[in-house]
């Protein structure tokens, strides 16, 4: 009975065989025949196996055809054709067809890119990765984009484990010659991927940036697209730290490379505070830091850095009045970083201000902590008086948005001030950085921390804005972080570095 079957259909395939020639030649006819085409190539396509490379080849012509219509008809097609060894070829044509600039079109090669996924995740990945190593800028642009916005959308049935060390295998291949764009994206496609969602699936990720950082390399401050490389990299990390993932090369090199240069770095985007930018990425990261080598040696260049921004008080003039032209400018916000990271460091050397500083060099030190509480004192007044009874959209101005972070700014550096004044110097208090998202109890905490305030310190704290109405932050464009647009590693509302000049102390 089966070999009757089978010599029934044999018969009826031979028979029929001229005929899907027939429907094969019709992608050269007129637009009627092409769109029958395209629907019918397809059905039939497992029907003449020894037809297939000229089917795939009819169906690929109708791609490329002058009709939108047609084009968009037989792309709806092609995931039939993924069948056996068929993926890989499907897939790499359909990445080649992201590159069309008709958004209908766009839109069908996405639908059934995604589609062939559920036949073949890693046949379907090997034609995208191929296109990415091999293809047109246009195609590897697009197929990137393609993996950073689409992976995170498949099933887990879909992404298995063997699937996503796929993706990150073929992905560290990419990332051996990447644009700073790509490397953002390809770093979102490896980030979301559930096996690396472990201590030891973000160290690779680290070790991953590490190289794309070249930590190994000096400093070339006087090179934009050096420091902006460094720049975006770092961020791409700090998402990455913890207690368990350690942010150590990064800090190291910081102290060592680019604090010793800040005054040198240069932006490709001129309207950046190059230098503030890096004093607030080695913050955030220092929390994380791990055992370092050369501790005492990069307690003391950030201890050397600090001073710069922490000015004697000026010199008296026969009068006794402070001569104005003499009065320094006090940077808040440079000095909230450093402050911030020292204190960190100082942690895993608490000795450091008795034992490492000599007398003379810490009497200096302890004189301009004086001199800036005692500016802190006076603008945190100054503050509370101008944001007191102000709520809603009130707190919403542009002036007072900087009031708000100005408020939080000083009463950090306030914290951390008093900690250093402890005889001997105390690490123990904890502040978050003012571009951070306040959290509740830290607002509860902030009361006993305030000088001079002559208003409720819980009912000031509690009512400044939260993070969702802080301003956004853009990275820079440069050459290697070119056109990465919204891209958002820490939202920034103290990017103004407060200059401020107190009189008549």
């Amino acid at each position: 009975m089966f070999l009757h079957v089978f010599i029934v259909g044999l018969s009826f395939i031979l028979q029929h065989k001229d005929a899907y020639q027939v429907i094969l030649d019709g992608v050269k006819g007129g637009p009627k025949e092409k769109r029958l085409a395209a629907q019918f190539i397809p059905k039939f396509f497992s029907s003449f196996p020894e037809l297939a490379d000229a089917a795939i080849n009819a169906q690929l012509d109708l791609c490329e055809d002058e009709d939108v219509s047609i084009r968009r008809q037989a792309i709806k097609e092609l995931p039939r054709f993924a069948t056996g060894e068929n993926i890989l070829r499907v897939a790499d044509i359909l990445t080649q067809l992201l590159q069309t600039d008709d958004t209908a079109e766009f839109n069908q090669v996405n639908a059934s890119l995604l589609s062939i996924f559920k036949i073949d995740a890693k046949g379907t990945l090997g034609g995208l990765f191929s296109q990415i190593l091999q293809g047109e800028d246009i195609v590897r642009e697009r197929a990137i984009k393609f993996l950073s916005t689409k992976l995170k959308t498949l099933p887990e049935d879909v992404m298995t484990k063997e699937v996503e060390e796929y993706v990150f295998a073929e992905t560290k291949k990419v990332l051996e010659d990447v644009t700073g764009e790509e490397f953002v994206l390809l770093m979102r496609v490896v980030s979301g991927l559930h096996v690396l969602q472990t201590v030891n699936g973000r160290q690779q990720l680290v070790e991953l940036v590490v190289e794309q950082a070249f930590l190994e390399q000096a400093l070339n401050p006087a090179d934009p697209d050096t420091v902006d490389r460094l720049l975006q990299c770092t961020r791409q990390a700090l998402p990455l730290f913890s207690k368990n993932v350690h942010s150590t090369r990064f800090v190291t090199y910081f102290c060592e490379h680019v604090l010793p240069n800040l005054s040198s770095l240069t932006s490709p985007v001129a309207e950046l505070d190059i230098q503030l930018e890096v004093l607030k990425l080695l913050a955030e990261m220092s929390p994380f830091c791990g055992d370092m080598e050369k501790l005492e040696a990069n307690l003391h260049m950030l201890f050397t850095k600090l001073l710069e921004y922490m000015p004697l008080p000026p010199e008296e003039v026969e009068n006794g009045e402070n001569s104005a032209s003499e009065e320094p400018k006090l940077q808040f916000s440079y000095v909230e970083c450093l402050l911030f990271s020292f204190h960190q460091l100082g942690k895993k050397l608490p000795d450091f201000l008795l034992d490492k500083v000599d007398a003379e060099r810490l009497k200096d030190f302890k004189i301009r902590l004086q001199y800036f509480a005692r500016g802190l004192q006076v603008y945190i007044r100054q503050l509370r008086v101008a944001l007191q009874g102000k709520t809603g959209d009130a707190l919403k101005t542009e002036e007072n948005k900087i009031k708000v972070v100005a408020l939080k700014i000083t009463n950090n550096i306030n914290v951390l001030i008093k900690d250093l004044f402890h005889n001997p110097p105390s690490y123990k208090s904890t502040v978050t950085l003012s571009w951070k998202p306040v959290q509740k109890t830290e607002a509860v905490s902030l009361r006993s921390e305030e000088m001079g305030s002559g208003t409720s310190p819980q009912k000031q704290i509690s009512s400044l804005p939260r993070r969702d109405s802080r301003q956004i932050y853009n990275p820079p464009s440069g050459k290697y972080s070119a056109s990465i647009g919204n891209f958002n590693y820490g939202e920034e509302c103290g990017r103004h570095t407060l200059w401020c000049v107190y009189r008549g102390w």
